[in-house]
């Protein structure tokens, strides 16, 4: 198959990108393209006018700034995996990299790119849930930022207007005393995920102080376990009936398709959250 007809941009600067997106009728940007691509070539989605983003410098790299790491959404998938600062400071993150796709995909798919298209299997947006990142998003009219939780407004759909692109991500690192875990099945490696979870746990004198729990590829958008979060907090695992507080969970509007009907799902959900529970509870991450 091949993709209908559209004029393709390439911009250098980011003042070219909105006139384009302020002008064009039906646009799409284009970042690492290994979704968008097929989807033009299966003529699944066409648009009037491509805009490559490959040429603007400014949206790509990883800089720790204090107590925060900013992620370029240009910044390709294989950087995550090879960058010593998500591996000390965004465990969790460099955990999870690993499962996005193969090699191949992953030199070409960005960080940004991932995000904006809100698969439900997504690896990337399940550890942003998690870390509670913040989304930079730009206009011609300036910044303005959103919540990750905020961000996904339906399936495989974003708060981004058709005149924004998303510029950056932000991540508040959690502290040294934390903890942290990523489970994903799958028929086979590098498939889209049918369920994952992603924990972080922070301890204290063998306590949960904190404590992060979400689940991808259930809902829409990633799903945060809060009600037993709030449960945990405060306890060790070695005295609460951690079997008996999952089977109690239940999850509203669960995916269900031929293959994995939402009871599947949902006893799937169960035995990866009590994984990622005891294997971050039992594992030490060297956080600065």
């Amino acid at each position: 198959m091949k993709p209908a007809a559209f004029n393709y941009h390439s911009p250098t600067r980011l003042s070219e990108v909105f006139t384009i997106l302020n002008s064009s009728v039906n646009s799409r940007v284009l970042a690492g393209g290994q979704s968008l691509m097929p989807m033009l070539n299966y003529r699944l989605l066409e648009v009037e006018d491509l805009i490559d983003l490959n040429g603007i410098q400014e949206l790509s790299g990883i800089k720790q700034n204090n107590d925060i790491i900013e992620i370029g959404a240009m910044t390709r998938q294989f950087e995550i995996a090879e960058s010593p600062i998500i591996q000390e400071y965004l465990p969790l993150m460099w955990k999870a990299i690993k499962y996005v796709g193969h090699v191949q995909t992953r030199n070409r798919g960005t960080v940004g790119g991932s995000l904006c298209q809100m698969d439900p299997s997504a690896e990337l947006s399940l550890v942003a849930s998690a870390y509670k990142a913040e989304l930079i998003i730009q206009s011609d009219q300036g910044e303005r930022v959103v919540s990750i939780d905020d961000f996904s407004i339906g399936y495989m759909t974003t708060a981004l207007n058709s005149n924004e692109i998303l510029k950056s991500i932000r991540f508040t690192p959690w502290s040294k005393a934390s903890k942290s875990s990523f489970i994903e099945f799958s028929r086979r490696h590098g498939d889209f995920a049918v369920v994952s979870a992603a924990c972080l746990m922070e301890l204290s004198k063998n306590r949960i102080n904190q404590l992060s729990l979400v689940l991808g590829g259930v809902g829409a958008h990633p799903f945060r376990i809060t009600d037993l979060e709030s449960v945990l907090e405060g306890k060790t695992l070695e005295e609460v009936d951690l079997t008996d507080l999952i089977s109690k969970l239940s999850f509203p509007d669960m995916l269900s398709d031929k293959l994995y009907p939402a009871w599947y799902r949902e006893h799937l959900s169960k035995v990866l959250i009590k994984r990622v529970l005891q294997e971050a509870f039992s594992t030490s991450d060297n956080i600065s």
